[in-house]
């Protein structure tokens, strides 16, 4: 009797027992279905916040079709074969993966963008004279890189090391004033492309390979996990205000295609842009001007075994120059390197519409002023196919002044000098990028 009582208290115990952790179990489970169903609304919320961004982005930058492939993953070893005749056929392999397109970029969508080049060139690189594979001749480093090629892209690419700081061998100290211009590319950026790269394009005290100066740097992190906009951040010894600053922004489908990256430069203040973007205007950012005097790069954080590179090409630090609008009324005449063609071809690039949405305001202001427009070209290719050349661009310029801004076409006549007139040799990339100019004219 007493055994079956102790048994019924044991039964009893273990129901009670069993009850209560039931019970915790229960709540425990209740806990993590309210913190799933948080976390399904925080992604929701997210997934709903990036399609509205994506498609104001796209309203600018693209046809807004939304017709976009994630890029494919190649490997991350340059093929370095050359023809027997020298010249460098290379690609790297894997760019086939072109990064899905963000849509044409329009020379309206420019038709406001601001910046122009300063006009006497300090450094220009666009890597035709390195072999594929090596290192660019006219850089240093403390990581390492190569050139490159891309099968859908004209021109060559110098793609970082990540974890290196790399700095071109300008020969000279940045003047107060100037303007530094590059081609960029992120490959293969897929959803999984983290946020601990850092991507720094840093004005420095000196050039040498490390970062413990005075700078003031402008940070491009192409993360496409979440949303990070550029941040700007400098430090001066001695500066009881320095700024640091993460501006919000949605690039993530910019940086899935090449950009033009564009920094000015005028003494204390500091613009910046990304493509036709300004991202940055900052009256005080450059401290002490007397103390930058060196461009860097440093790079690190991308995940190589997914194939993630940095590339950059046609860089241009020029010195910043005078009003081309007061030139142009006062001395009658002006010439630019400033408005860029894509290679070979008449076609504006739409970074070029800073400089001809000056000419725009000069026709706007006096309308007196009629213009001849004068194309030139570097050595490159046959003589008559230059000239001929030459005189197409200077009517693309022409044909932007008139169907963008309205200009009436009588007030503005072309011509074409192709080779004949070069400014500089033509055996140095500097020397070609300052023969490929345009001029205009009072009349």
């Amino acid at each position: 009797m007493k055994s079956s009582f102790k048994l019924c208290l044991g039964v009893v115990a273990l129901l009670f027992c069993t009850t209560q952790g039931q019970a915790q179990f229960f709540k425990k489970l209740a806990k993590k279905a309210e913190k799933a169903a948080e976390r399904t609304v925080e992604r929701r919320v997210e997934t709903e916040t990036s399609k509205k961004t994506d498609q104001a982005l796209d309203s600018v930058l693209g046809d807004g079709s939304g017709n976009r492939k994630a890029p494919n993953v190649p490997s991350d070893q340059p093929n370095t074969s050359e023809s027997p005749s020298g010249n460098d056929n290379s690609q790297t392999s894997g760019s086939s993966g072109k990064a899905p397109s963000t849509g044409p970029k329009t020379l309206q969508v420019y038709s406001k963008f601001d910046f122009v080049p300063g006009d006497k060139t300090i450094f220009f690189d666009d890597f035709t004279a390195d072999f594929i594979g090596d290192f660019p001749a006219k850089w240093n480093t403390n990581g390492g890189g190569e050139v490159v090629t891309l099968d859908d892209s004209d021109y060559k690419w110098y793609a970082i090391t990540g974890g290196s700081m790399t700095v071109p061998n300008l020969g000279q100290d940045l003047p107060e004033e100037y303007t530094i211009e590059f081609d960029l590319r992120y490959i293969n950026l897929t959803n999984q492309t983290g946020s601990s790269g850092k991507y720094h394009f840093i004005l420095a005290e000196t050039s040498k390979l490390n970062n413990h100066d005075d700078f003031a740097l402008l940070d491009l992190n192409p993360c496409q996990f979440i949303a990070i906009g550029p941040e700007v951040f400098n430090y001066f010894k001695g500066d009881d205000d320095p700024i640091r600053n993460r501006i919000q922004r949605d690039l993530r489908k910019v940086y899935q295609d090449e950009v033009h990256v564009s920094i000015a430069v005028n003494k204390n203040r500091y613009r910046a842009w990304v493509n036709e973007i300004k991202i940055a205007d900052l009256p005080q950012f450059i401290t002490n001007p007397s103390k930058i005097s060196a461009f860097k790069i440093y790079m690190t954080g991308l995940n190589v075994e997914r194939g993630e590179r940095m590339l950059i090409s046609n860089l241009k630090i020029a010195e910043g120059g005078v009003d081309l609008r007061r030139k142009l009324i006062s001395e009658g005449k002006i010439s630019t390197n400033g408005i860029l063609f894509d290679s070979g071809s008449a076609r504006l690039k739409p970074e070029s519409m800073g400089i001809i949405r000056q000419i725009y305001q000069v026709l706007q202001q006096d309308g007196n002023i009629n213009l001849k427009i004068v194309g030139h070209t570097d050595s490159d290719g046959a003589d008559d196919a230059n000239l001929t050349l030459s005189k197409s661009r200077a009517d693309s310029v022409k044909k932007a002044l008139v169907d963008i801004y309205g200009v009436s076409a009588g007030r503005l006549t072309t011509d074409g000098k192709g080779e004949s007139e070069p400014v500089e040799e033509n055996s140095t990339s500097e020397g070609k990028a300052k023969n490929r100019r345009v001029e205009f004219i009072k009349q």
